[in-house]
């Protein structure tokens, strides 16, 4: 899939924005400001694995280390946790389909949806949402890039 054009971007990212009632500039914003529009990129967080996902292999709820450390690896374009997508109702048996760029749009989309929900009307705390809240200067970030895809 050819990402290298704005339009491109914009009707991918439109018809996950459309089905989630998301603008797409926002959700090309989220998109461009976590992968530039790398569908293969992924980072590993290991804080992330310390605090959410060892409990789960330490009262057996997650089975192999393969699904663990993939629950802590943010995944493709929109950069979702492998642990979010599960929680979002994600079954692939395997994470690294998130680097789909449809797969990580869509459960992108679900996550971003559920964080502008959370803070109506307030587009840089549900970014904040987006990212966790632990870097205050996130929805900055993503907004300047809002105008690209307006």
């Amino acid at each position: 899939m050819d990402l290298s054009t704005i339009e491109a971007r914009k009707a991918l990212a439109g018809k996950w924005a459309a089905k989630y009632g998301l603008d797409v500039a926002l959700v090309c914003a989220v998109a461009h400001h976590e992968s530039s529009w790398n569908p293969w990129a992924i980072r590993y967080e290991p804080s992330f694995y310390t605090r959410y996902i060892q409990p789960l292999v330490n009262n057996g709820t997650v089975h192999t280390m393969t699904e663990a450390q993939s629950r802590a690896i943010s995944w493709g374009l929109m950069q979702v946790m492998g642990e979010v997508a599960r929680e979002q109702g994600f079954t692939g048996p395997f994470l690294s389909q998130l680097a789909d760029p449809d797969t990580g749009l869509d459960y992108g989309c679900r996550k971003l949806q559920k964080s502008v929900n959370a803070h109506p009307g307030d587009t840089r705390a549900a970014l904040a949402a987006y990212n966790g809240g632990g870097d205050p200067q996130y929805p900055d970030l993503v907004l300047q890039w809002v105008g690209q895809y307006s």
